[in-house]
């Protein structure tokens, strides 16, 4: 059976469970032919295939993403696709193996952030995952660090308190005047008192 006829597409089926017991599987035995049939797959005509194949590749990411890390190229050039589920998609897999491969991911930024800035919730949610990461790791922390200053002040107020939340680990002394100042200036556009709450508590703890 190919890999392709494991697909939740051709089973017939709308929901994910093939797509994640198949990456469950290619994880497991460390399949590196079927993932680059993954891969190479990403461009096939029938856009089910390729969202069930970047379904799949991005679960391998989230068990083993030292798997997939040498495709990271094929993920970045998916940024601009048309295809928005590949691009959020590539970005979740991008997220994944940011600390496998930093150096390039650096190097892929402004790629990365225009596809944030211009697509969907799910690539902004990771794009800013991928900047709070890059922020822990002292050769690119300076940078990274003021970007996700600036995804923080521009996102959707909705995301804000989960970005602050997610931040919080990678705030330290240096870091904590300015990334507290931001969250006050922006709580002014927040009007849901629990997302107000949420964002308090974040300024709270690292007020202390």
């Amino acid at each position: 059976m190919s890999i392709i006829e494991k697909l939740a597409y051709s089973h017939n089926r709308r929901d994910e469970i093939p797509n994640q017991d198949l990456a469950t599987e290619l994880a497991d035995k460390n399949d590196i032919s079927s993932i680059k049939q993954l891969v190479e797959n990403l461009n096939n005509k029938n856009k089910n295939i390729q969202s069930d194949c970047i379904k799949v590749l991005y679960e391998i990411a989230s068990l083993k993403p030292e798997l997939i890390s040498k495709y990271l190229m094929d993920f970045i050039s998916l940024l601009d696709n048309k295809n928005n589920r590949l691009v959020w998609g590539a970005m979740i897999a991008i997220d994944h193996i940011t600390l496998e491969d930093p150096k390039r991911v650096y190097k892929e930024l402004s790629k990365i952030i225009s596809a944030a800035d211009t697509g969907s919730v799910i690539s902004r949610d990771h794009c800013v995952m991928i900047l709070i990461k890059l922020s822990s790791l002292k050769p690119f922390e300076k940078n990274s660090f003021e970007l996700l200053l600036e995804q923080l002040k521009n996102c959707p107020v909705n995301q804000l308190p989960m970005y602050a939340e997610n931040a919080m680990p990678i705030i330290n002394e240096t870091r904590k005047m300015i990334f507290v100042k931001t969250l006050q200036e922006r709580l002014k556009d927040v009007e849901k008192e629990s997302q107000q709450k949420r964002i308090e508590k974040v300024i709270k703890k690292l007020s202390k």
